[in-house]
């Protein structure tokens, strides 16, 4: 591949200002939804040009004609036949979901519906774009009277203002036409929107490319424009295009030069095409009913008119945007009749209405044939999208493009299927056993989170579960660190819960976890850990071995409940000599003020009361002198109103 081949792709090239060398290469690419002067009304569409494209090249493809069955000795007869009723009826048929017919069938149709295989006379009246009419072929004949005997429907339409007009269904065009050319690479093609070329030139194939080269303008220098950005330079007389959105309250129009702007260096081929703005403008007016969707005028058709502030509001400021637009191409009347081409996005009743009126002295008329649509998807109007869009317009694509082989017609012969990509991997079916299993666990570890024992034991009892029931899936870190019920309920310092398990359901505190430890070992306070010890006092030292469940001396059930009577009563007695403590500071130094004070009145602390607290240490005293039960209510009560505020919150959309 040579450099000129390699850097074509990479280079930004625009229609205006093509390079010698690529506009003198240039040629038309025969499946590039080109329709010829001669070819049928009801020719093909997208989808007949995808078929086709396969076989337009002796290198691409195979001779026959799927669609049809049919075989071919030449490459020039299988294009013959697409060109025929035969190939083109087919189309109609797969395009409607019916299924394509074979020549005899097809022969036999013409002559039941009793069509005239010459076709009908040529008519006198000219189409909507002002081109003699077609002849009526024996495709379109017959598919019109298959059509009215189905569903009683036209497809010439209704006759609008003497001239005939035709709905045709499934030949919309492609927006792009793909051009050949030597410097590119092998099925690499440039390709130009067809919206820039008119009606008249994209009838054949060398007026398309004698407009490409009609419209190389040499660069020009452009002196800078006014400020408020509607000032056209004197001395103007260049080529140029309106391009205009609405839509939603907002309007964004411009006006920009097709010739490029001379540059000091004109040999360096520059990253992207500066181009000279004539004039712009965009506003936004509220029209636009919030969290509703819809203008108020359109609701106002619809439901009535509203009567309150925000729907006044919003029928004033659409009538000031009609009167804002209509004024400013007013003032760019000039460019605008001497424009090229007009690009107007302008989508619903109302924003057509206000470019197009009809009105006093207005400048837009929806007739004019230099009006497009823009051939791709746009954003909110805006200056920027309106370049952007310019840009799209105007520069060229480059893309390879991979025709499909025509698949080979049914011989009746074995097949064989295509090799399809390998599934993801499924995760391994449980079985019924497993499956069990995995629900007894949640269970069993919610009644345990609640600290229910009667609970417990009912269920496993109900159930037929041994109080060493091991958790699954086993390989889950909260199982993998408390695999048992014991286990559990001992990282989640359930005192209760412990003792029920041990002396009543006989659970087995020997059982160590995956990392070595007992239940015991996951004892987190006092409270549980004298629970193992007076659960060893009830069983004795012969139920188990209690060296091995790493469990101190036995404790007596009244011993335990009077060292914990005593440690109540002593933070008891503790927090009350705190209050009282706080009291008397209180009385001799007044009450504290808060960081935001000390801050205001120049910082520093003014009454002794210290840098104010955290919300760790606030918690620290809301807990302080309560047993762990009491802590682990209050801890609950937090959770619940922090939880309760979080979806107030959501509720209210803060």
């Amino acid at each position: 591949m040579d450099k000129t081949q390699d850097g074509l792709p990479r280079r930004p090239l625009y229609l205006f200002d093509l390079p010698p060398e690529v506009l003198n290469s240039l040629s038309l690419k025969t499946d590039a939804g080109f329709v010829a002067d001669d070819a049928p009304i009801d020719g093909p569409g997208p989808e007949t040009q995808a078929a086709s494209s396969s076989s337009t090249d002796d290198t691409l493809g195979s001779q026959t004609c799927s669609l049809c069955s049919m075989s071919f000795v030449t490459v020039q007869e299988q294009k013959e036949h697409l060109k025929t009723d035969l190939h083109y009826y087919n189309l109609k048929q797969k395009l409607n979901g019916l299924k394509p017919v074979s020549e005899p069938e097809f022969e036999k149709l013409v002559e039941e519906n009793d069509v005239s295989i010459s076709g009908s006379d040529a008519s006198d009246n000219e189409d909507e774009e002002g081109e003699p009419a077609r002849k009526e072929t024996t495709l379109s004949a017959l598919l019109k009277k298959q059509a009215s005997l189905v569903d009683k429907r036209d497809l010439d339409g209704e006759a609008e203002n003497g001239e005939s007009k035709t709905k045709k269904r499934g030949t919309a065009k492609p927006p792009l036409l793909w051009f050949a050319s030597p410097k590119l690479p092998d099925r690499t093609y440039f390709g130009i929107y067809r919206a820039v070329f008119t009606a008249k030139e994209l009838e054949k194939e060398d007026e398309i490319l004698d407009a490409i080269r009609q419209r190389q303008l040499p660069p020009i220098a452009m002196p800078k424009a006014a400020k408020d950005g509607n000032t056209m330079p004197p001395a103007y007389n260049s080529r140029h295009i309106f391009l205009c959105m609405i839509g939603g309250g907002h309007f964004a129009a411009m006006v920009v030069c097709l010739a490029p702007k001379k540059s000091k260096h004109s040999s360096a081929v520059p990253l992207n095409r500066e181009a000279v703005v004539l004039a712009h403008k965009t506003f936004h007016r509220y029209t636009t009913r919030r969290k509703q969707g819809g203008s108020q005028s359109a609701n106002d058709g619809s439901k009535g008119a509203a009567h309150s502030a925000g729907a006044s509001l919003r029928r004033y400021n659409e009538q000031a945007l009609v009167d804002d637009v209509r004024e400013l191409l007013q003032d760019w009347k000039a460019l605008i009749d001497t424009s090229d081409l007009l690009f107007i996005r302008a989508s619903g009743v109302m924003n057509r209405r206000t470019l197009y009126g009809p009105y006093e002295d207005q400048v837009l008329r929806s007739n004019d044939p230099r009006i497009r649509n823009f051939p791709f998807t746009t954003r909110r109007p805006t200056q920027n999208e309106l370049m952007r869009s310019y840009i799209e317009l105007t520069r060229l694509k480059v893309k390879e493009i991979h025709p499909e082989a025509a698949p080979a017609p049914d011989d009746g012969a074995v097949k064989t299927p295509k090799a399809k990509p390998d599934p993801k991997p499924q995760p391994p079916k449980l079985t019924e056993e497993e499956e069990a299993a995995i629900f007894h666990t949640t269970q069993i570890q919610s009644i345990i989170r609640r600290s229910k024992l009667p609970a417990l034991l009912s269920y496993l009892t109900t159930n037929n579960l041994p109080p060493t029931f091991v958790f699954q899936p086993s390989d889950s870190q909260q199982n993998h660190h408390a695999p048992t019920a014991l286990h559990f309920a001992a990282s989640q310092n359930a005192a209760p819960l412990i003792t029920g398990l041990l002396t009543r359901a006989k659970a087995d505190p020997t059982i160590l976890n995956a990392e070595g430890k007992t239940p015991f070992d996951l004892a987190g306070d006092r409270a549980t850990r004298d629970a193992f010890r007076v659960a060893r006092s009830e069983l004795g030292e012969s139920s188990w071995d209690w060296e091995a469940t790493r469990v101190p001396a036995a404790l007596k059930k009244e011993e335990a409940e009077r060292r914990a009577e005593r440690e109540k009563q002593a933070l008891a007695k503790e927090e009350e000599e705190r209050r009282k403590a706080e009291e008397e500071r209180l009385k001799v130094e007044g009450p504290q003020v808060d960081g935001a004070s000390r801050r205001r009145k120049g910082g520093g602390n003014l009454l002794g009361g210290g840098p104010p607290k955290t919300a760790e240490e606030r918690r620290s005293e809301e807990a302080r002198g309560l047993t762990p039960e009491q802590k682990a209510r209050l801890e609950r009560e937090r959770r619940a109103r922090a939880a309760e505020e979080r979806i107030r919150r959501l509720q209210s959309g803060e």
